[in-house]
């Protein structure tokens, strides 16, 4: 979408360090440039090759890869602000961007920190005195308890009170981290552990409020604009109901099936709340909406969402811009009255993680990406290239991918078409949960709600290609790469020896014909039941392409005949007269099978077996618990001698700011702790070994 043009607005500073990495630096950067301003960027050891680092005009080193050290060094940040003598700072989203000491000390050193004022932020930047000026301004709250207490008796009573299912939330949380469902009395003890440690790591502060927690309700948000001369204005709708782990992962603008009257008055409200604090800049007023048509409000985000290209996507403009004009003093370029929306936008976020073990954050490189082409229908925001390593440091997001099109029909096609092209090796991903998302009929309908996940659960479960094609694909692909590499050394061999000789030509060549091989191929990548996932392929040259007899674990058989053309990663293939285009990534370890939609792993079994690995959990007779992510050990429960039973939990991991509980298999004594709080463990790694109980009640007996 093309943006509106600001008309005769004064050129805002000309020198801006972005407090921030990833795709929202990139953002940020763009439109700066454009505007004339320089860039400074800032980088961990981490990023040191970031695209957002070579994005911008100059780039200073922070420090160490974790946060606490590098993006939320605030004083390291301000001492580099001075160093590049620039006038101003965006501190984009999360991080140190609702951080109100930082807006402070910004303002001290006399840099323009680009978003509301340090009131504005430490107001609602706390849940519960947000919700205390909601009150006073007659909007609708969720019933909970908001008040400043902290220890643990005190908000287990208030627990009760409050009642069940219900929602612990960070009092100055944000980005769906600090927040855990509890569903029994039972459980509030170890959810509120749990979440004050995510929220003190996330956000320096461990303060809690519960809410109950609604079932049935869509998440929906306003974008409000305000500039310092009393001009506040709300640009349309977002639904952001589409979540898992209470973090957004489809949004989209505006928001579906909402009355006219509704949208009016939640923007008046938003609007209302904005003013009520004095707020400027960019801002984000969440609400939730029931089957009765009641929005209750949430909380007030005090900067730049994530989502915000959808709202730009149906409004031709570029908040990023807005942004930099008002903190320059400049007055919104727009009434209420002026904003157009046009059309429908969806955002969704490409992640690295297992949506197989429940959304878990991947780590590790991307070996290939290939992005469906930009153009006025499609817009890709992103901080990788083909190469880069995603950290277990930060947010796993890799990209958003964002589509608009004339109707919300046509741009969920939009949507459908863009994911089949987006493709990605070496690191797992969201891309095929996305594809099947945007074919549930209840999205498409727009019958959203927050449980939407949790309700379509068995619609969304990734649909596996037609694994025969894939294995067939696949060994295509290697006997046509060992073909052209044989050509590539022939010819070679040929230019050195005499080109005259008989045994430098290889036309009409053949000795004991037709040749047989045999790839093995495997769609587990460790040592767990392999015989479970093994595949052969008895592949024998034809005079036109090659016969492939195809066995399955349970050793059933099928023959097919295939030929085709190789061309780098793109194959155009004939299976029994079926032609099929594919993408395949082929390392020494896997082959990544691309076609119709569908992203396929093999492994090659001769490089699993020369690989070392790390024996996974057998919940059968396996005494060894591992790791199932890249990540820091937070808390290690259990030890050495210790009896536990199944589902106990033994060892709590942190990746991304995400934790997760490792439980016990089965009941059994721990003999051995591998690691202890604060070391980094790889995925895989070996934590725990515990002797089953069936074993020790056997040497018992005997």
């Amino acid at each position: 979408m093309s943006h509106q043009v600001l008309i005769n607005q004064p050129k805002p500073f000309n020198k801006l360090l972005i407090a921030n990495r990833g795709e929202i630096a990139c953002r940020i950067i763009a439109t700066a440039q454009r505007l004339g301003i320089k860039c400074v960027a800032i980088y961990s050891a981490a990023d040191s090759n970031a695209r957002h680092v070579k994005m911008a005009d100059e780039a200073f080193y922070l420090g160490p890869a974790p946060a606490t050290e590098s993006y939320l060094n605030s004083q390291r940040i301000l001492t580099i602000a001075q160093q590049a003598n620039v006038q101003a700072i965006h501190p984009g989203y999360g991080f140190l961007s609702e951080n109100a000491a930082f807006a402070q000390a910004c303002a001290q050193q006399g840099l323009i920190f680009i978003g509301p004022s340090v009131e504005a932020i430490t107001t609602m930047g706390s849940k519960s005195a947000a919700k205390a000026i909601m009150a006073t301004a007659d909007v609708p709250l969720v019933p909970g308890y908001h008040g400043n207490a902290r220890d643990e008796k005190t908000l287990t009573y208030h627990s009760h009170q409050v009642g069940y299912p219900q929602l612990l939330k960070a009092v100055y949380g944000g980005g769906g981290k600090g927040m855990r469902i509890v569903y029994h009395p039972e459980e509030f003890s170890q959810a509120l552990a749990a979440t004050k440690r995510e929220a003190m790591a996330s956000f320096g502060n461990d303060d809690m409020l519960i809410e109950r927690y609604l079932t049935k309700t869509r998440h929906v948000e306003i974008q409000i604009f305000s500039d310092n001369h009393g001009n506040c204005i709300y640009l349309s709708q977002r639904d952001c109901s589409i979540q898992r782990r209470h973090q957004k992962i489809l949004e989209e603008a505006p928001a579906p099936a909402l009355p006219q009257a509704t949208q009016v008055a939640m923007g008046e409200a938003a609007v209302a709340a904005a003013q009520a604090i004095n707020y400027q800049g960019a801002g984000t007023v969440e609400f939730l909406y029931d089957e009765q048509g009641q929005f209750y409000f949430m909380e007030m985000n005090t900067r730049l969402q994530v989502e915000h290209p959808v709202t730009e996507m149906i409004t031709g403009l570029d908040l990023v811009e807005w942004q930099l004009h008002i903190a320059n003093g400049a007055p919104l370029p727009l009434t209420q009255t002026q904003v157009k929306i046009n059309g429908h936008a969806i955002e969704v976020r490409i992640y690295a993680e297992d949506t197989e073990k429940d959304f878990m954050p991947a780590s590790g490189n991307i070996t290939y990406l290939n992005q469906p082409p930009a153009s006025r229908h499609v817009r890709i925001d992103t901080g990788v290239v083909q190469g880069d390593d995603i950290s277990p440091y930060y947010d796993p997001m890799i990209a958003k991918l964002i589509v608009w099109d004339h109707s919300r029909d046509l741009a969920i096609t939009r949507l459908q078409t863009a994911l089949s092209d987006y493709k990605i090796a070496g690191i797992k991903t969201n891309i095929g949960f996305l594809t099947q998302l945007s074919k549930v009929s209840a999205l498409q309908s727009a019958d959203l709600n927050t449980d939407f996940l949790q309700i379509h659960a068995a619609l969304l479960s990734v649909v596996p290609a037609n694994i025969n094609y894939a294995l067939l694909l696949a060994g295509l692909a290697l006997q046509l790469q060992a073909k052209q590499s044989r050509a590539r050394h022939n010819t070679l061999h040929n230019s050195i020896e005499d080109s005259d000789s008989p045994w430098a030509q290889t036309t009409g060549w053949r000795l004991n014909q037709p040749a047989t091989n045999t790839v093995k191929l495997t769609t587990a990548n460790n040592n767990q039941a392999q015989e479970q996932y093994q595949y052969s392929l008895d592949v024998r040259t034809l005079a036109q392409g090659y016969q492939i007899k195809l066995r399955d674990p349970a050793h059933k058989q099928q023959e097919y005949t295939v030929h085709g053309e190789l061309a780098g990663h793109e194959l155009s293939a004939f299976i029994d007269g079926h032609r099929i285009k594919a993408t395949l990534v082929i390392s020494p370890l896997q082959i990544t099978v691309f076609y119709a939609g569908h992203n396929t792993v093999l492994f090659r079994q001769a490089a699993m077996q020369n690989k070392a690995s790390t024996t996974n959990i057998n919940t059968k007779v396996e005494t060894k618990i591992t790791a199932p992510m890249n990540g820091v050990i937070v808390s290690v429960l259990c030890q050495v001698d210790q009896v536990v039973d199944a589902g106990e939990p033994l060892v709590v991991m942190e990746a991304m700011k995400m934790e997760c509980n490792i439980i016990a298999p089965i009941a059994g004594t721990i003999t051995t702790v591998c690691y202890q709080e604060g070391d980094m463990v790889e995925d895989g790694a070996e934590l725990i070994q515990l002797t089953p109980s069936l074993i020790l009640d056997n040497k018992e007996q005997a």
